[in-house]
């Protein structure tokens, strides 16, 4: 790569975590909410380094693409991805199992059971776990006791989940990355895996997943993911698919290397075009996505009738997104 396209892809990734960014922030507070983000900057870092290590980039290299020396490197990823105290474990993990054993607990406590751990991180798992709901803070901070959350207020908290559309995002992500174990789903979800057994079993029952057991582990599928317009809830599942569509479609693109053409069978365009009040042509630009939406509609709808159950061992997935906004202007 040459020195004026290294520069270009990193403006370029620059301007994608930013754009990134102002979406989480915007879901993070969306109908007056406050969603736990202590965890999300850490989070970021372990999972962009597994991606790199998993398209064979090494450490040496991954530590240097980050400003880092190799050891610095090192400890950072065992510092976010393990207990110090306990190696092997996530510091979330750990922290949560010794609440559970020994609460209600002070911070001290935590803090001399988990010594050997960086208390700026101690307090963010806290906090985080505090608003993720699994652990309940008692009294005023300066003297806060922690307990785990009752089966009750977990069960509570499971069904608020799946009034809000935590079904529809299972589905849609096992649409999109299954099989999965439920060990995978829950790291998927971030959440853990007693969080999400009774929506699996209650998805497995009503048929929108499947399993499939092989060598005795179970796996979840989804054939199908449908979220019909209009419905009130279900719109995380619709987001999270849309979002990984469009990623997907320019992974490949960026793999393939190619520039764009015009018989295309993979890749993207966007189109603005200004119209206003009175424009001739206002209304048939306003009803564009009404469009496609009626004529990918009716192309599903005749591929499955011809398809049927004939679907052979290998074939294509041809994932189309399609998205449209009107943002208002003025001339200055």
């Amino acid at each position: 790569m040459r020195k004026d396209e290294a520069m270009t892809v990193e403006f370029l990734i620059h301007a994608i975590v930013r754009q990134t960014m102002i979406l989480i922030a915007q879901l993070a507070t969306l109908g007056g909410g406050r969603a736990p983000l202590a965890q999300v900057a850490n989070q970021v870092f372990v999972d962009l380094v597994r991606e790199l290590e998993r398209q064979g980039v090494s450490r040496k290299v991954s530590a240097d693409m980050f400003g880092l020396g190799l050891r610095t490197y090192r400890r950072k990823i065992q510092r976010l991805s393990e207990s110090s105290t306990e190696r092997g474990r996530s510091l979330w993990e750990v922290v949560l199992e010794f609440i559970k054993a020994r609460g209600p607990v002070t911070r001290s406590e935590v803090f001399a059971r988990f010594a050997r751990d960086d208390e700026a991180q101690l307090r963010a798992v806290l906090r985080d776990l505090c608003e993720s709901q699994l652990v309940v803070s008692i009294g005023p901070a300066s003297k806060a006791r922690y307990r785990a959350a009752t089966e009750e207020e977990l069960a509570d908290l499971r069904n608020n989940q799946s009034a809000e559309g935590y079904d529809d995002f299972l589905v849609a992500l096992m649409y999109r990355e299954g099989p999965m174990t439920l060990e995978e789903i829950a790291g998927h979800a971030q959440v853990e895996v007693g969080m999400i057994e009774a929506p699996i079993e209650r998805l497995v029952a009503s048929g929108r997943i499947q399993t499939t057991v092989e060598g005795g582990v179970t796996r979840y599928r989804a054939g199908a993911l449908v979220i019909p317009l209009g419905a009130s809830s279900g719109w995380e599942g619709a987001v999270f698919d849309h979002f990984k569509a469009m990623v997907s479609t320019i992974l490949v693109k960026l793999r393939e290397g190619e520039t764009a053409q015009a018989d295309d069978r993979v890749g993207g365009s966007t189109y603005t075009i200004d119209v206003w009040k009175g424009h001739p042509l206002e209304d048939e630009v306003l009803r564009t996505l009404g469009r496609i939406r009626s004529e990918l509609s009716d192309l599903r709808k005749r591929v499955n009738e011809q398809s049927g159950d004939k679907k052979p061992k290998e074939y294509s997935r041809v994932v189309v997104y399609a998205g449209q906004c009107v943002i208002p202007e003025e001339n200055t």
